[in-house]
């Protein structure tokens, strides 16, 4: 099958995002598919309002085409609601091509951490986007139960997975070697929506390690001196970094699912964080970790948990199975249209052929 995935997020960005959909791609590609990505990369771009490491796309609209026509997809998956994302929903919507979407960032929460915006509007909106895909992938059971009481539709269950091959229990990273223990690992974005300061603000013995970039970074340096800044890490080092640490905190009230959880789970960390959508569906309470209201209270109990259990659970998230689900939820686009759709871009291209060989002043009056 050839899939064309629509995305507003890609490298060199690093989210949850990026990485769902390049392991995606990926595990599409091994499983015999034909993945092609249509991404920012290459086009001008703006920087996004406080998110300048985010580029959006300017008039997308004539490549968006370009890469579809060229392509000749059998389905179409669109995963950002941003101006490429709507690009490619205007182009399905005008053809009548089916395709689905996913709903990957709780956007309206972000946008109200920011400005006074009220959610019922945000989620008007981007109820009107999903509405016209045929399903709307979700990652979890909780986020489906919220965007069903804002009167979101035609939900599609698909979860994520965890690179086992890179994050396991390792030896701990050499930086690590001296600090106080115990060690609480953070890991992600720094921004106001990950409600970071309700961690990094706790009177608790030990050392808190925050392993990630972003707006909020310079402002948290100033304020917390006792924290240890680490930056982006990936891969090996990030799966050093977690392997060491004795606890992954996860503060944020907003993500849709979380997959630093599960990379820490793999690495034998136990989870502490709020009992809210992401850590509701990926922990289980008293095993992998603790969800509390009392975030100090979550911390020092998850301390307490045994690693090799979350190593255990960990082997549950698999890249194939959820690329299975994320198969099993395209809507493929039936042969006739394809054909339809073939013969017209065909069509186009004879024409202009044709006026590029006719003859400068040929139909001219004489």
């Amino acid at each position: 099958m050839r899939i064309a995935l629509a995305t507003d997020a890609w490298t060199p960005q690093t989210n949850g995002v990026v990485t769902t959909l390049k392991a995606t791609a990926a595990t599409l590609t091994l499983l015999g598919h034909e993945v092609h990505i249509i991404s920012p990369q290459g086009l001008m771009t703006v920087a996004c309002p406080s998110y300048p490491e985010i580029r959006l796309a300017l008039s997308p609209g004539p490549y968006v085409a370009r890469e579809l026509k060229g392509f000749r997809p059998h389905a179409i998956h669109i995963a950002t609601e941003g101006p490429l994302g709507l690009a490619v929903r205007r182009y399905c919507r005008a053809r009548q091509v089916p395709f689905t979407t996913s709903y990957h960032t709780r956007y309206p929460e972000y946008l109200r951490a920011r400005w006074p915006i009220a959610l019922p509007v945000s989620y008007a909106w981007l109820r009107r986007f999903h509405r016209a895909a045929v399903r709307t992938f979700v990652s979890s059971g909780t986020l489906q139960a919220l965007l069903e009481r804002h009167g979101f539709a035609h939900l599609h269950r698909w979860r994520r997975g965890v690179d086992l091959r890179t994050f396991h229990r390792r030896a701990p990273h050499p930086e690590l070697a001296h600090l106080p223990r115990p060690i609480m690992a953070c890991v992600g974005r720094l921004a106001i929506e990950k409600n970071l300061e309700a961690f990094l603000s706790l009177e608790l013995p030990g050392t808190k390690l925050v392993i990630g970039d972003g707006p909020q970074r310079a402002a948290l340096v100033q304020r917390y001196p006792q924290v240890r800044f680490a930056g982006y890490r990936f891969g090996a080092e990030l799966a050093a970094l977690l392997s060491g640490s004795d606890v992954l905190v996860f503060p944020s009230l907003t993500d849709t699912f979380g997959l630093v959880m599960i990379e820490a789970l793999a690495c034998g960390v136990p989870v502490a964080a709020f009992p809210v959508p992401g850590p509701l569906d990926v922990i289980e309470p008293g095993l992998t970790g603790v969800l509390d209201e009392d975030l100090a209270r979550a911390i020092r109990a998850a301390l307490q948990l045994d690693p090799q259990a979350c190593v255990q659970a960990a082997s549950q998230f698999s890249w194939q199975a959820a690329t299975e689900q994320f198969l099993a939820g395209l809507a493929p686009i039936p042969l006739p249209l394809r054909a339809r759709l073939a013969v017209s871009r065909s069509s186009a291209m004879i024409a202009r052929m044709a006026a590029r060989r006719q003859p400068s002043g040929a139909g001219d009056a004489n």
